[in-house]
């Protein structure tokens, strides 16, 4: 049995690094595609407020007040490296991995260097010193965090003047670079928040080069319209795929371009899927909570089974849809409703304390979760876009700095992906959803039998027993895939785990044809993750195409395609991508 790759997921993060920095591709599609690692999901389901800036600021000065013997050694070190640097002797040199550092111009030009070899320094001496300081747990946590946002914020790259590519578009365009810079600034504090762009939205229409497999909306409620999309092939297996997408984003993330669309994917193999499209909460559905949301979705469910004439469905969820598919899978075995056959999860963490080391984890404390229920439910809702904000700072490099360069410095326009349109097309959550995901963190009711119920009824996962397979990625920093693996774990140890060679979303978007695409399958009977690593067998390739085999075990007869859509009582509403998807 070959050896699974990786021991950890910063191995996976090493490999990434190595191959971006031999990278020729332009600029843009560079960022594009390190941006969409970084896509929003659910979390942060806490804001970092100004307050929890002051006082981790405070927290750090009162440390290194306690602690003059190292804010004297790093001051010290760093002034001896600056001589150095200052007399042309230092041998500093910045990460090859880091593209910030990587025009010829920062080794080349004495001023360039020094720069950058000041900065390396400088930098170097602050992480360090608040590594170094005496900090409970948590603060230091928040006090890494804030420390790495200051100092990534002030990279010399980000300077107009210091930036060599940004002297030389200017020169080679003739200030046109320039010009375009500004024009892409005033536009995105006028329209975009403040914040520099991500994607070229122009380029994109969600019907027509999104979302544009074709289907019909079968069943609709006021909570969610649901999609059954139609067969491509002669003959279909009889039971179909359920697919709760995540609340925080439209559902097409599985229905992007042609290429990548897992719409087309399991249609090409006689899948039947339907999909849920969540409506956009306003302030007036404010009362929405997770009960509202198992609610419409059992009516989905049952629409899907009545319409495929099948007594069960296979059900997939996601990130927070994987933590309501997996609430309502136990809401159902609790009242002993056989209505599901297999499940599916993705990128999704159900032990909310498997993850404690994690930026996010640093801005988790009681004060933080009353503040943000407080905020959501003055407004009624969580706005997507104000989270999109807050998520943009816990990565600037991916997801600031970069285009910042790339949009205002260089004067391009954003790149042209569609991960990052799907990424910028945020939706909102209900108050009361909202404080009900906020109230996992704490109550962990996944792993506490009890501590949570949905109409009466309490959710216990120990009383679900399906055929279960749960993906992770190797380098998802929303959901670590160690936590994910405690997911599958919660399953059963019978759970087929499959670790994706990318990140959160890049893990799940992982057609067949792709050369670099490798994973990692086993069945989850160790207790620890990297325990499981060492049994583990690798696969070269795609993981769908393991994924479409085990469907197809799960997924009942064939049977011949069916000729239209709907049933007699459920009759067609419209076409896809339906109504909901539009809604602004």
């Amino acid at each position: 049995m070959a050896k699974a790759p990786a021991k950890d997921s910063k191995d996976g993060e090493k490999r990434g690094s190595e191959e971006r920095a031999k990278d020729t591709r332009p600029l843009a599609e560079q960022i594009a595609d390190e941006a969409a690692e970084n896509t929003l999901a659910l979390n942060p389901l806490v804001g970092l407020r100004t307050q929890d800036i002051a006082a981790a600021t405070g927290s750090v000065l009162k440390a290194l007040a306690s602690h003059p013997q190292a804010l004297a050694e790093q001051w010290l070190a760093f002034a001896s490296e600056f001589g150095k640097i200052v007399t042309g002797q230092s041998e500093l040199a910045a990460d090859p991995k880091d593209r910030r550092f990587a025009d010829p111009a920062w080794k080349s030009s004495s001023l360039h260097k020094a720069v950058m070899q000041s900065y390396v320094a400088w930098s170097k001496s602050v992480t360090e010193l608040v590594a170094k300081t005496d900090l409970p747990e948590k603060d230091a946590a928040r006090a890494r965090l804030i420390t790495s946002i200051f100092v990534d914020t002030m990279a010399p790259s980000n300077n107009p003047a210091l930036n060599p590519t940004a002297i030389k578009a200017l020169v080679d365009t003739g200030g046109k670079s320039a010009v375009n810079g500004l024009k892409n600034f005033l536009d995105d504090m006028t329209r975009n928040g403040g914040l520099p762009s991500s994607v070229d939205a122009s380029k994109f229409k969600v019907g027509e080069n999104l979302a544009n497999s074709p289907g019909t909306v079968v069943f609709k409620n006021e909570v969610l319209e649901l999609v059954h999309y139609t067969a491509t092939t002669e003959k279909v297996y009889q039971r179909p795929l359920l697919v709760v997408p995540p609340q925080i984003n439209k559902y097409y993330s599985v229905d992007l371009s042609p290429d990548k669309s897992m719409i087309r994917f399991l249609l090409s193999h006689g899948i039947q899927p339907y999909c849920v499209s969540w409506r956009n909460p306003t302030p007036e559905q404010r009362d929405w909570g997770l009960d509202t949301y198992i609610a419409a979705l059992d009516e989905a469910c049952d629409a899907a089974r009545e319409i495929a004439g099948a007594d069960t469905v296979n059900i997939m969820g996601s990130c927070s849809g994987g933590i309501t598919l997996s609430t309502y899978v136990a809401w159902l075995a609790a009242q002993k409703k056989d209505k599901i056959n297999a499940v599916i999860l993705a990128v999704c963490v159900l032990n909310t304390q498997a993850d404690t080391d994690s930026d996010f984890a640093a801005l988790v404390t009681p004060e933080t979760i009353m503040a943000a229920k407080q905020m959501s439910k003055a407004r009624g809702i969580l706005d997507g876009h104000e989270m999109a904000k807050m998520f943009a700072w816990m990565r600037p490099n991916d997801l600031i700095w970069n285009y910042w360069v790339n949009n205002y410095l260089l004067g391009n326009a954003p790149p042209a992906f569609d991960v990052l349109y799907w990424n910028a097309d945020t939706t909102r959550l209900p108050a009361r959803l909202h404080s009900d995901f906020l109230d996992l963190i704490f109550t962990n009711p996944f792993m506490n039998p009890g501590k949570m119920s949905i109409h009466g009824v309490p959710i216990d996962m120990s009383k679900v027993k399906h055929d279960t397979y749960v993906i992770g990625g190797t380098t998802d920093h929303i959901t670590p895939w160690k936590a994910v693996y405690q997911t599958a774990r919660l399953y059963g140890d019978n759970t087929t785990f499959i670790l994706s060679n990318s990140g959160h979303l890049q893990s799940l978007l992982n057609p067949p044809g792709n050369p670099k695409a490798w994973y990692v399958k086993g069945r989850t009977k160790e207790k620890d993750a990297d325990a499981w690593t060492a049994k583990a067998e690798k696969h070269e390739g795609s993981w769908w195409l393991d994924w479409a085999a085990y469907l197809k075990e799960r997924s009942g007869a064939e049977i011949a395609a069916p000729k239209t859509p709907g049933s007699a009582r459920h009759k067609p509403m419209g076409a896809a991508p339906g109504t909901y998807v539009f809604e602004p």
